[in-house]
């Protein structure tokens, strides 16, 4: 490049030349500004030496890009400041020369240069340069301070800078600093190419928490500043800023800005005092009122942002009712001058600004607000006009529909006398969105077919995505004004006539001839009957089963239907009745008496769910089933019906999952009829006492294997196999003595054996599978499970176990070992974590220790020492229903050693023989401590105390005799009572004669 002046006409040529080849020399010359890094201090020589706008422009626009794309390379950036301190590259200088790691800290410092070298560059030359350089230098300075915003504090020190603009006296600074803090906020707020995304919302949330706030106060001052600055276009800066601001996204929501549609804005907490002050809401209405568009439009879209905040931003309802009532005030007084609303843009924005009352406001507010009245009728009325001005307001009508819309969906949730007055209104928006729509097809269209509503697809869908509730909230509400006594009177008539009907229907039972014109009489008859049944039960009749008038005319249709069974349903009378069905067939199309008994089914279902509440009802439609069911031609019949099949087929899915081969036993269809199966089969066995018996005898020996087959293939399913457990939990649960089998039963022993097959299977099943992310639902609550059924049919008191080893049966022994490999695969950490592991756990060892402790003896010391370990863990707990199952457990295991260890001379049997094992491979298991914990004791009380204690230790040990029989254990614990009395007596007397002596 051979002189500025060359530059300056390459680039005049770029941005105005009409020539396209022309235009490209010039931008390929030029490109090498914006994509070699070593161009960047020729920018800064053309920023400091250009005369041309279009000059200044490509040195701006090219830094821009260099700082965006090519960020790693900031130390080129030296050249751009000429302020730069004479130190600081001295300093920058010699950190490189002593350690390579420091260059970051210098670039930091020369980013903050540039940063100082356009803020200077700006207040010296800013008001005499074009607009779009300002713009563009503004630009770079934003996007400077963005990305060195975590590398040094003084980035953040921009909005300071703007404010020293505000602070001028000329307009041309004040506005400068104004686009600086407009494009700051914008800079903010959106993500850019170079910088990761994470990193962007890291920089959006910093800046929001230390500067968004100040800058919205910024904004606020200014306008009241400006407000007597009549069409201004500091006026509109300020505006604009104030907008950015509020549509901020502040939490990360990254919303959509080509929509129209948004959220909640959800505005921190800090700024409660300032959106709580009436007079910020305000100044929007006001410059509203005073400003044309577009600024007007700028301060309706504020509204929108404020009626918009979220609810639990202000302090308490009375703050939130007087900011609504606030806002409805505004919005009224718009409507009763009709202020701005001539503008289309102002129109649509207006639009928008209520549709926000039914996203962020409930009815139930809106009518307690004073003036509700009034507002709601203005409302109503310019939602009238904007219908009838369908295609000036075609896209507005959406936001007023949706309003209307929200309002009656929440009328049932209204409470209060306040009214609504929508029963009023609504009907007249209805008429006038139907009216209006057939106005526009007599109104006729160009041929552009995109002004005919009916071929805008998406503005049409919006409109009828609101415009039916309004019409279900018209018939409600006619349903509801409707005579409720004279639609009492009307069921009552009918049900006169079909007991007339039923009472002719019976009398061919009784005459027992039949006559062709008497069937044909009878068809047409019952056609009206079955009509009616399905009026009834439909429309506005299904929701009066509480009336006492439709229950009437019910139990007319069910006595109705027990005649007609009698003298028309059944192989003979359908032969005999030919004439009655043929009719029925051409009225209904119910041939034949299987179709109509379908139909007596469908009502007795009916009843059966609607009158819950009905005795009478419920009581007559029994007695019809129960005729049914019984009788013998209607009994066969019922089982050709379809519903009938499918509730039977639905109560054998015993049959069909038993019959199902293994290779179909995993599918999702096996799975949930599995699942629902045991939950029925739980609830069952929660409900039985003394018809235990009847349950056992039907699931044992026929359907246990399914039981088995179903844990073996769903092993890995906690879906499944969390139900079948439970059953099985529920199933062995001696609750009120309910498993009294004969003294010559087997049955506990049977049942205790498909126990040990359940969790053998189960155990081995699901030790074999790795670990999943959520343990506790894939692996222990299985397991706990399977600990809660062993504990209850040990302890159930219904099984002599001795059999099992009597006659060589494992059953015992492997239930028990797959139990123990399945609490040792658990740590101990987690079973102290999971509160229902941990109970299982306890009371499954507290079963053991009671009355099976030879088992636990005959294990390696390891492993016993582990058990007895949780024991103490146990102990230590807070749960006083763990810390006594711990405690008994405990008592077994010493009562055990008393007996076979202390007081036997030589331990004879294996479980003596293997404690004491115990013992000698762990000598601290059962040490003498009685004598070092009085010793101990008397340690830590005062020397004065120590005869009196002894001689209280040595009543301890008077008159106790070494056995454990309740008697000795009773005065034991008495003596240890009266111990811990005297010792506290002396821990008292000890203090108080402290206090004397001080």
């Amino acid at each position: 490049m051979e002189s500025l002046a060359q530059l300056e006409a390459l680039c005049e040529r770029l941005y105005n030349s009409q020539d396209s080849v022309e235009r490209a020399h010039a931008e390929n010359t030029l490109k090498c500004f914006s994509v070699n890094t070593d161009y960047i201090s020729q920018c800064q020589f053309i920023l400091d030496n250009a005369l041309t706008p279009y000059a200044l422009m490509l040195a701006s626009s090219s830094l821009l890009k260099q700082v965006t794309e090519h960020s790693l390379a900031l130390q080129l950036r030296l050249d751009i400041s000429n302020s730069c301190s004479q130190s600081t590259c001295v300093f920058a200088i010699y950190a490189f020369h002593v350690c390579v790691s420091l260059i970051t800290y210098v670039l930091v410092l020369m980013f903050c240069s540039v940063g100082n070298y356009l803020i200077n560059y700006l207040a010296k030359r800013g008001p005499e340069l074009q607009s779009f350089v300002t713009a563009s230098l503004i630009q770079l300075l934003c996007r400077l301070t963005k990305f060195g915003w975590f590398d040094d504090d003084r980035f953040r020190d921009l909005v300071k800078e703007s404010t020293n603009f505000l602070s001028q006296a000329t307009s041309d600074h004040y506005a400068i600093g104004l686009k600086i803090l407009n494009q700051l906020v914008s800079e903010m707020n959106q993500p850019n190419p170079g910088l990761p995304s994470t990193h962007h919302r890291r920089v959006a949330c910093s800046f929001r928490d230390q500067s968004l706030f100040q800058i919205f106060q910024i904004s606020l001052t200014s306008l009241g500043q400006l407000k007597s600055d009549v069409a201004s276009r500091l006026q509109e800066l300020a505006l604009s800023l104030c907008l950015k601001c509020l549509s901020f996204d502040f939490v990360g929501t990254s919303i959509d800005e080509s929509s129209e549609e948004f959220g909640t804005v959800q505005i921190p907490s800090a700024w409660r005092p300032v959106l709580e002050d009436p007079s910020t809401l305000q100044i929007f209405f006001d410059y509203y009122a005073i400003t044309e568009a577009p600024l007007s439009k700028e301060a309706l879209e504020c509204l929108v942002r404020l009626a918009s905040v979220r609810r639990s931003l202000f302090t308490n309802d009375a703050a939130r009712s007087k900011f609504l009532a606030h806002l409805m005030t505004g919005t009224k007084e718009i409507l009763q001058t009709g202020q701005g609303l001539a503008d289309h843009d102002n129109y649509h924005e207006y639009c928008r600004l209520l549709g926000r009352f039914r996203v962020n406001y409930q009815l139930s507010e809106l009518v307690n607000v004073e003036g509700y009245s009034d507002w709601i009728q203005l409302v109503a009325e310019f939602t009238l006009k904007s219908l009838q001005s369908w295609q000036w307001a075609s896209s507005s009508v959406y936001y007023l529909l949706g309003l209307w819309s929200r309002l009656v969906t929440s009328v049932p949730y209204l409470k209060g006398d306040a009214p609504s007055l929508l029963d009023e209104f609504v009907p007249k928006i209805t008429e006038g969105f139907i009216t209006s729509r057939f106005n526009s097809v007599q109104a006729g269209f160009p041929d552009d077919l995109s002004d005919n509503p009916l071929d805008n697809v998406e503005l049409l869908q919006d409109q009828l995505d609101c415009f039916p509730y309004l019409c279900r909230f018209q018939e409600r509400a006619r349903m509801q004004t409707g005579d409720k006594s004279e639609i009492s009177v009307i069921e009552a008539k009918l049900a006169w006539i079909v007991h007339i009907i039923a009472a002719i229907v019976k009398i061919k039972q009784c005459t027992g001839c039949s006559l062709e014109s008497q069937e044909v009489l009878d068809a047409e008859l019952s056609a009206r009957v079955l009509q009616l049944i399905n009026v009834t039960d439909s429309g506005l009749h299904s929701q009066r089963y509480c009336e006492l008038s439709k229950q009437r005319l019910d139990r007319a249709i069910l006595t109705f239907f027990q005649h007609f069974r009698k003298s028309y349903v059944g192989d003979q009378a359908m032969h005999s009745s030919k004439q009655l069905y043929a009719r029925l067939s051409e009225l209904l199309g119910l041939h034949d008496h299987l179709l109509l008994l379908n139909v007596i089914v469908g009502k007795i279902a009916t009843n059966l769910k609607c009158y819950t509440e009905s005795q009478e009802v419920i009581d007559h439609t029994l007695s019809l089933f129960l005729e049914l069911a019984s009788g013998y031609m209607t009994g066969k019949l019922l089982l050709k019906l379809d519903t009938i099949k499918f509730i039977v087929a639905n109560h054998t899915v015993f049959i069909s999952l038993e019959s199902t081969p293994d290779s179909m036993f995993r599918t999702d269809a096996v799975k949930c009829a599995l699942i629902g199966l045991m939950r029925d089969l739980r609830g069952i066995a929660m409900a039985t006492n003394r018809t235990y018996g009847l349950l056992f005898d039907w699931l044992y020996p026929a359907h246990m294997p399914l039981l088995l087959k179903g844990i073996s293939h769903w092993t890995d399913t906690p879906e499944v196999t969390t139900p079948l457990l439970k059953f099985m939990a529920e199933f062995v649960l001696n609750k009120a003595q309910r498993l009294t089998f004969d003294s010559s039963s087997p049955n506990g022993i049977l049942l205790f054996r498909e126990v040990s097959k359940l969790i053998v299977a189960y155990g081995s099943r699901v030790l074999s599978l790795p670990n999943a992310a959520d343990i506790y639902a894939y692996k222990y609550k299985g397991m706990w499970i399977c600990f809660t059924i062993l504990a209850r049919a040990l302890a159930g008191n219904y099984v002599n176990f001795g059999v099992f080893e009597l006659y060589g049966d494992r059953a015992l022994s492997d239930a028990l070992d797959i139990a123990l490999k399945m609490t040792l695969s658990i740590p101990l950490a987690d079973i102290l974590a999971f509160r229902k592991l941990t109970k299982a756990y306890f009371a499954f060892l507290e079963v053991l220790f009671s009355s099976h402790i030879t088992f636990i003896l005959n294990l390696n010391t390891n492993t016993f020492m582990h058990i007895v370990g949780s024991l103490e863990s146990g102990l230590k707990g807070l749960d006083t229903n763990i810390s006594s199952q711990c405690a008994a457990a405990v008592d077994n295991l010493a009562a055990f050693y008393f007996n076979n260890i202390t007081m036997g001379e030589a331990p004879t049997s294996p479980a003596a023989i293997n404690l004491a094992r115990h013992i000698v491979e762990c000598p601290t298991l059962f040490p003498e401590v009685f004598s070092d914990l009085k010793a101990q004791i008397l340690a830590s009380q005062p020397v004065d105390q120590h005869q009196r204690l002894s001689v209280c230790f040595d009543k301890l040990m008077a008159d106790v005799a070494r056995s454990l029989d309740s008697k000795n254990r009773d005065k034991r614990s008495s003596t240890v009572l009266v111990l811990l009395a005297q010792l506290e007596d002396g821990r008292d007397s000890s203090q108080s004669v402290g206090v004397t002596l001080g």
